[in-house]
């Protein structure tokens, strides 16, 4: 296991803890917010140092909340193995005192910390893990999750490409949690409104030669090929299916789950023309641009924006802070049910509500990816095609099969 290691942010620490934050009530007088993500394999652009960045940016922006309360970032790698998250999170609630677990891309790792967290005092900030079992059979009273999961990602994605004529399709998948839940949450979309799957490739974390499966794909005559990976896996069937012509020869491409900075990566001469499914554009509007810009400046950051997962650990790492403020208090049962009742207009991500399940629903946006040519300046690569609402973006409530609405 890579070291662990921690920065501090002490907030306003000559005030103290004021009376509506007492020392009995924020444990040790200190709130600690754990980063736990992939900071050394595939998603470390998408979350890695930038998220602890984000996490830092927001405990900057809460400033105390008013009351002198003190915040101190940690963070740690999970390698992307359940037993690793485990272990690091285990130490955190037994040993280090850490009050919440932000990010955790990586599904089974984060469905592994959610079954940890659950009824202890930690809170549980799911702002990358998309599996849709948290908010369904697996769902906890201790977890919110942000961004995106697997339903919105299945369903919204599918019914997006298909309002574009794309009925027939063709799925190469990560073959876990995460890419068979986008495979089957799309395939149910697909097949109950008119379309078909002709076939489906599957392929372990972390693979370098897509050849075999964008043939399969290219011969299938799919109208849509779909990749239900991430990060790595991702930036290289993509890069490989422009090598093949796979667009030009008339199979449009959609990413399920990729980010702006997978984008930067591959370059646009690759990506040019590819659909995806996105919660957050740094490009979006001055608030979203103004953010962008100040994590972009920030040590380590070097110019980069950030990608949704890294918006989503500021916002929920924000929020969560909030609702310590307003509670006095950093245990679970008084601040997740404090961060459901809040609803309004999110900076970065558009009018928010917390639902009663912990699921977080915001609007989602259908991107095609500039061609080269079309970009006028750094990071600008996305052309909107399409907003859905909110109430259309995710499950509805009642079909999660979750303890806590019933």
């Amino acid at each position: 296991m890579k070291q662990l290691r921690t920065c501090a942010l002490a907030l306003a620490a000559s005030l103290g803890v004021s009376a509506g934050a007492s020392a009995g009530e924020i444990s040790d007088n200190v709130v600690r917010v754990g980063v736990l993500n992939d900071i050394s394999g595939i998603f470390q652009d998408t979350n890695g140092m930038g998220s602890v960045e984000a996490a830092r940016m927001a405990a900057e922006d809460f400033n105390g909340g008013g009351k002198g309360i003190k915040v101190e970032i940690v963070y740690a790698d999970h390698q992307n193995k359940a037993d690793v998250g485990s272990a690091i999170t285990r130490k955190w609630l037994d040993v280090d005192k850490v009050d919440a677990v932000v990010d955790v891309p990586n599904s089974a790792v984060g469905l592994t910390v959610n079954e940890l967290l659950r009824n202890s005092r930690m809170t549980f900030l799911a702002s990358s893990t998309a599996s849709s079992d948290l908010t369904g059979k697996a769902c906890s009273p201790n977890t919110i999750q942000w961004v995106n999961d697997a339903w919105a990602t299945g369903n919204t994605t599918a019914a997006a490409m298909m309002g574009r004529g794309g009925k027939d399709w063709y799925f190469i998948t990560v073959n876990y949690a995460l890419g068979q839940g986008i495979e089957a949450e799309a395939t149910n979309y697909i097949e109950k409104h008119g379309g078909k799957v002709l076939g489906s490739a599957k392929h372990p974390l972390g693979t370098t030669d897509f050849a075999s499966f964008l043939l399969q794909a290219q011969g299938s005559k799919a109208k849509v090929i779909g990749l239900a990976n991430a990060g790595g896996d991702t930036i290289n069937a993509v890069k490989q299916a422009s090598e093949f012509g796979i667009q030009q020869g008339g199979q449009s491409l959609v990413a399920f789950l990729l980010f702006i900075n997978d984008i930067h990566g591959m370059g646009l001469k690759a990506a040019q023309g590819l659909q995806l499914l996105e919660a957050f554009y740094w490009d979006m509007d001055d608030d979203t641009r103004a953010f962008a810009k100040r994590f972009a400046a920030r040590p380590g950051m070097d110019g980069k924006m950030p990608s949704g997962n890294q918006a989503g650990v500021y916002a929920s790492t924000l929020a969560y802070l909030n609702a310590v403020a307003a509670t006095g208090s950093d245990d679970a049962k008084d601040v997740v049910p404090q961060m459901k009742t809040v609803k309004g207009k999110d900076k970065l991500f558009g009018d928010t509500m917390i639902r009663a399940d912990g699921r977080v629903v915001h609007p989602m946006y259908l991107f095609e990816v500039k061609k080269p040519e079309e970009s006028k300046y750094p990071y600008d690569y996305y052309r909107l095609v399409s907003t859905i609402p909110a109430e259309q973006a995710f499950r509805p409530i009642a079909e999660g099969g979750c303890a806590l609405v019933k």
